[in-house]
Order: C-alpha cells, then structure tokens, then sequence
C-alpha cells in the first residue's frame, strides 16, 4: 500500500440487522470502484466477504471481514459486519475502531432490535451513519415507512438526499434531491442509469423533500442558515458541506435509497461516503492512559506520532496459525519490526503486515495511521489489546465482551475426541471471547456458553472442521442444591469392633439453618476436653464431605450451622477416621430431621423488545415463573428487568427470537438461589429417581 492523504481515508461499515442486505451492498461497492469483476452474491456462495464454509451453508455473515476500494480519489476500507443477534459481538468490536458506517434499513421489514442495538453503540462510539434504504425492488417496499420506523425505533432525524421513482415491481430509479435530476436504471446488474428530467408525477413531491433537506443542511451550519434565509436555496456544494456538517455532528443522519442485489443506487452511496463520512482526522484525537497508572496519554492521527493500535479481532486457522486484525491509530508500522502490547506488557514481533480482501491476504511493507491491517502468528496480543511503542507506551480501553445467554453441556464423542477437545475449545475461545468453556464441578459437565443456540452450533462446526474434534450438544443439568428449614440436636456415634483395635467416634451436634447465601458454619463448643482437639477438624472435614451430597436428589448442601456441642472418645480406640465417620453420618441422619428442601438458581434477565411484543413477553415470563421487577422505556422498544429461575431459561434465546419475530434481545446472569416449589421438587425427584 502506498501513502496516501489520511484526510482521503474513509474507514467504513456495513452496519444492519441480519438479512437487510449488507453483503450484497459491499459486494455492489467493490464491483462498482472496480475491486471485483463481478457482482458477487450471497444465495449461490460467490461472495467475496462470506467465505467460511459456516457463513456459505447459513448464507449469513457470522464474522466481521474486510475489504478496500478507491472512489474519486479516496481510499475506503470496508468492513462488513454480522447483524444475527448471535454474532452482534463482532460487530460491536468493529464499531469500536471505525470512523463511520452505512446503516441499512430494510424496505420491507424497517429497523429490528438488533440495528437499535447497533444505533446504540454508534452513538457510544460516536460513529457517525447514513442509512440506505435497501431492496426498493422487492414486493412489500414502502421507503416512507421505512424512514418512519427508522427516525421512531431510533430516535433519529432522517434527511432524505434522494427518493424513489415507484418501488416493489415498479421501482425503476432514484431522484436526487441535490441536483434534481432523476436516474432511470435499466436492471443490468452494472448499476447502468440514464439521467434525465424528474417525471411529472414525482415532481411536487420532490420539491417537498427538498425544502426539508435545505431547512436541515441550513440547521447544521449558521452561515448556510443565513443565505437560506435570505434567498431560500443553497449551491450544490453548500448542501454538501451542510450535509456533512450535519451527519458529523450526529444532528441528522443522510438517507438514501436502492437495490443492493440489483445494484441501484450504489454509486451515489459512494458519493455520499466520501462527503459525509468522517477521515481518521475527523475523528480527532484518541486517548489512553499510560500503563499502570491513571495519566491521560493523547495520539493524534498522525505518522509523526508514536505508534499506536488497537487490536479488535482475531482469526485463527489451523494450518495458517493466528491471524491478528487491528486499526492504527497514530504512527507507522513497517513489516519485520517489533512493538509493546501494553495489555500484556509483553514484546511482539510483527512479521510481514496484509492488508485483507475478503479470505485474501495482500502483503504490504507499511500500515501508518487510520489503516486497518492483519498481521500473523503473534504469540501473546488478543483482541481489545494495545500494541504501542515501547518508548512511548500508551493504553486503550479495552474492548467489553458482551455476556453469553445460553449454555450447552459437551460431550465428547469418541476417546480421541475428548483427548482433543480442550485445546480446540482454547483455539476458538482466543478467535471469539464471548464464548466461555467451563467445567461445573458440581454436575461434571463441560459447559460451552454463548450469545445463541445458532452461536454455539456454529462453534461445534468449526471445532469439527478446523480441529477435527466432534462432540455432542446436551441441554446442560440444572445445578440445584440443598438447604434446611429446620432445626435439630443428636447424637451420632461410630463404633466398630473388628479384633485388635477398634473404632470410636462419639459426637453431639446441632444442626441449623443459616440466612440464604449463608454457605456453612462450623461452631466447635466443646468443653472439658470430652472430644480431644486432635479430633475436631476431622469431625468438621466429616461434615464437609457429607454437604456435598445432600439427602434429597444428593445435591450440594448450603446455608447451615452445625456445632459441635459434646461428645466421648476412647483412649485406645478413638482416631480421626472415626470422628470424622462420626460427623459425617451425624450430618446424614440430622438432615432428614431438619426438613430439607431444594434450592434452585434464580437469573436476572434484561429482555429488550419492541413496544408489540411487551405484553407476550411479560405473560411468557409469569409462565416461567418469573418476576418482573420492572419496565424501563428505550427507543422504540421496552426494557424488562426479570428474575426467573435457571431452569425455566435454558434454551430461551430461540423461543424469544420466535415470540418477538427475531426483535427481542435479551442478557442473562445469575443472581440467587430459592427454594423450590414442593411440587417441583417432587417432579424433579422423580425425574431423577428414573
């Protein structure tokens, strides 16, 4: 890659909920600047930006992946980004390092909870978006509509730059606000258009919308207010500035309409890029502290400055190794030199540096600030990681991975393949940090969690594909426990006699209740020394054993006191075995006296949902026997804060998606355990009794 003005630098995503059309947009962007020689397409695999064989066979995008082009002399680096709530994680980390985005509105189904999630991390990471109107040539398009839901679901100001000429089959081109003109389309996939005169019957309309594209532009800048004022009509290039004043500003957001697959309206798109989209120097200054400390340390978009990165991906391929992603920030990196990950605080050596195209990698010998390169087999960096000078250090905030929603028990499939699991596991947790592997130590099960049921099966693929180990997906055992209600005093004798010496345990013990989260309490009140000391923490590891079995379904038992209060012992036959058999069975048979009852986890759940869907919603959570504990109002949709127990939840992700239409997003953790219903409790028994 040669230099070039970072002021010409423009770097973009393709934001949307899933299936509005964001492949095929920048498979229409490269074909347009001249990228691609063909129109690659999603349905039949030929896609340039899904290319993992998950991504083909799902004909979905379930990994950020890049691309560049040039249009009229500047240079765009084009992430397309996931837009299925499973893989939303990887978008959020691609926000994270760009400078602004195209955010797709579908013109049949509007704005889904996820491209409100995604708004929302634009305006935390303050990207500044265009929307474009997409599939204006399918049945049931409506670009008003679309807007409305737009500007309602997101709290946006929506500024029309162009407009439709019909739409579904009678969709022939677009109007351009600015200039206009209208483009008529002849549907030849090469974006081929003819300009002319806007047609009569579209041409009230227009003027409408562009009086409120003036009144906008001239909001966004007093000078152009002024001459607005005064003559009520702006330059071509005054409505460019104003444009661009506005979008960076986040005052309004620029819309456009058109057909990715048909590519329509691609081309002014681009324009529309380059005028309104921030360069890393309008982004202006990043700032970081130095590490270990809390010194608030500048860079500028700069090669004159100290190197500085911020890693936001990683790929890893078992033939290739680690493929590193990350955006320069300040400085310049060249191929074969070594930086400081002020994260780890470890040295790197940077090998050769590759600019991607898709699953291409293009070798370069520099990347200097706003680029966006790869880098591989580093040993150490992870992605949220700062790769930095080591003379001049800095730290970036980390990226925050979001919590997984839903767990599954592994269960390897063969000997070989349990041989191999842990280390494919450790591979694709490095590749994506929202996927956890955990061992419950209570129910012996290997826990895979993540953001969706489609989430974790794409995982059991690529542990299959990439590293050959093949497992089975269990719904994973609830981990309950035991807790008393009761309380109780008794005495628990061990006594054997075998020939030669013998065995003697002699113990009184109250057992108790103790408040929820309690744990166990172990009280030693012995006196007189009727238990010898020697014998007492063998008689508390007697116990402590016993707790981990408890006498209903022998789940772990909590929040109990037991004391020791009296006892005997035997000069010749007492010995720690025989105390600690003393506790143990005293902790047994004290339990059915104490009125033992089962304790289930309780989560607290956030569910995020359009104001359609609150009702179904709340009634689904009081089956589950949740509470609602209350309803904050977001834009467009409603937060529902819950409690519900662990069991009612395990496989929630795919029914909400199912109530909600694909608009419900939820975030679950745990919070408590309760006591069971008695007559779940029985239920459960029996369950596990067959």
């Amino acid at each position: 890659m040669g230099k070039y003005d970072t002021a010409k630098l423009r770097n973009l995503g393709i934001v949307a909920h899933g299936g509005a059309g964001k492949t095929s947009l920048t498979e229409a962007m490269l074909f347009n600047t001249g990228m691609t020689d063909r129109l690659g397409k999603v349905d039949d695999g030929s896609s340039n930006m899904d290319f993992e064989p998950e991504e083909i066979k799902r004909q979905i995008t379930i990994g950020s992946s890049l691309h560049h082009c040039q249009w009229q002399d500047h240079n765009l680096h084009i992430v397309d980004t996931p837009g299925y709530s499973n893989f939303l994680h990887d978008t959020r980390n691609a926000l994270r390092i760009l400078g602004g985005a195209v955010m797709i509105v579908s013109a049949i189904s509007g704005v889904k909870a996820q491209t409100q999630k995604i708004w929302q991390w634009s305006q935390e990471f303050e990207v500044p978006l265009i929307a474009f109107v997409n599939k204006m040539d399918r049945e049931r398009a409506d670009f008003l509509r679309a807007v409305d839901d737009m500007e309602k679901s997101l709290g946006c100001r929506g500024v029309l730059v162009n407009m439709p000429i019909g739409q579904e089959d009678d969709f022939t081109g677009i109007i351009d606000l600015v200039s206009m003109t209208a483009r008529t389309f002849q549907f030849d996939e090469k974006g081929t258009y003819v300009e002319g005169d806007i047609p009569v019957e579209y041409l009230d309309e227009a003027q409408r919308l562009r009086i409120i594209l003036l009144e906008a532009v001239a909001d966004a800048d007093d000078d152009l207010m002024e001459k607005y004022l005064e003559t009520e009509d702006l330059e071509r290039d005054e409505i460019l500035r104003g444009l661009r004043e506005g979008t960076l500003t986040g005052v309004f957001t620029p819309v456009l309409c058109g057909s990715a697959t048909a590519n329509i309206g691609v081309r002014q798109l681009l324009d529309y890029v380059v005028y309104c989209l921030p360069s890393p120097l309008d982004k202006g200054v990043q700032i970081g502290t130095k590490p270990g400390s809390d010194e608030i340390v500048e860079r500028q978009p700069s090669e004159d400055e100290p190197f500085s990165a911020m890693v936001f991906k990683t790929n890893i391929d078992p033939f290739t190794g680690k493929q590193t992603l990350f955006r320069v920030y300040s400085g310049a990196l060249n191929s074969d030199s070594s930086v400081y990950n002020s994260t780890k605080d470890v040295s790197e050596r940077i090998g050769q540096l590759y600019q991607l195209e898709g699953k291409k990698q293009v070798p370069i010998d520099q990347a200097v600030a706003g680029d966006i390169v790869a880098v591989a087999k580093m040993k150490e960096t992870a992605t949220g990681d700062t790769l930095c000078s080591a003379d001049d250090p800095i730290k970036f905030e980390s990226l925050l991975n979001l919590k997984p929603v839903i767990s599954f028990a592994l269960r390897a499939s063969s000997k070989n393949d349990e041989d191999k699991i842990h280390t494919g596991l450790q591979r694709l947790v490095e590749e994506d940090p929202t996927l956890q592997v955990t061992r419950n130590d209570q129910t012996h099960e290997l826990i895979l969690s993540g953001m969706g049921q489609v989430h974790i099966e794409v995982a059991v693929e690529k542990l299959k594909r990439k590293y050959g180990v093949s497992v089975e997906l269990e719904t994973p055992k609830v981990p309950y426990r035991e807790t008393i209600k009761g309380k109780t005093k008794l005495q628990s004798k061990y006594k054997k006699q075998s020939g030669g010496r013998g065995q003697y345990g002699d113990v009184w013990l109250e057992i108790e209740p103790l408040q929820p989260g309690g744990g166990y309490e172990f009280v030693d009140k012995i006196v007189g020394g009727v238990v010898p000391r020697q014998y007492i923490p063998a008689v508390n590891k007697g116990i402590e054993e016993a707790l981990n079995k408890g006498s209903l379904g022998g789940f772990p038992v909590v929040d109990l006191k037991v004391t020791l209060y009296d006892g005997s012992h035997h000069s010749v036959d007492s010995s720690e075995m025989a105390f600690k058999i003393a506790g143990s069975m005293g902790l047994k048979k004290g339990m059915e006296q104490c009125n033992p009852v089962m304790l289930e986890p309780i989560m607290k759940m956030e569910i995020i949902v359009p104001d359609d869907y609150i009702g179904d919603v709340i009634g689904d959570m009081n089956s589950r026997r949740g509470k609602v504990l209350g309803v904050e109002p977001q834009a467009g949709s409603q937060a529902i804060i819950a409690q519900v127990p662990m069991a009612e939840v395990l496989r929630y992700a795919p029914e909400l998606r199912s109530m909600t239409s694909d608009r419900g997003l939820f975030t679950m953790e745990f919070s408590h355990y309760e006591e069971v219903p008695s007559h779940l409790t029985v239920k459960i028994l029996a369950e596990l009794g067959d």
